[in-house]
């Protein structure tokens, strides 16, 4: 009867062995497999994206900054600087009384 090698252990143990090798292999082409999937997938998200897409209009200085409550619609939006404006009375006749009417087509007398 010829004994096995000493490094070589029960046949059990061969087994064992032999498995987690095997899984060690297939858990590696798992994630390189993983990988490929990641990276395809990237590089078509890259080739679908708008390459530096340029603004569609010319960007102009705003006067005053947003307000974003009043964008929001939480406060009303209020002007940045108080206008003057002229007295309503002055620029506009009352509604009670009509205006004056010009008679261009009168006869002369």
């Amino acid at each position: 009867m010829s004994e096995p090698a000493p490094l070589a252990g029960t046949r059990s143990e061969r087994i064992q062995r032999l498995q987690i090798g095997l899984f060690g292999i297939g858990a590696m082409v798992m994630l390189v497999g993983l990988a490929d999937v990641v990276i395809s997938r990237a590089q078509l998200t890259e080739a679908e994206a708008v390459p530096e897409a340029a603004p569609t209009v010319e960007a102009t200085e705003s006067t005053a900054p947003r307000d974003p409550l009043a964008d929001a619609g939480v406060v009303p939006e209020l002007p940045p600087e108080p206008t003057a404006t002229p007295s309503q009375s002055a620029t506009q006749p009352t509604q009670d009384v009509p205006p004056p009417a010009s008679r261009t087509d009168a006869p002369a007398e």
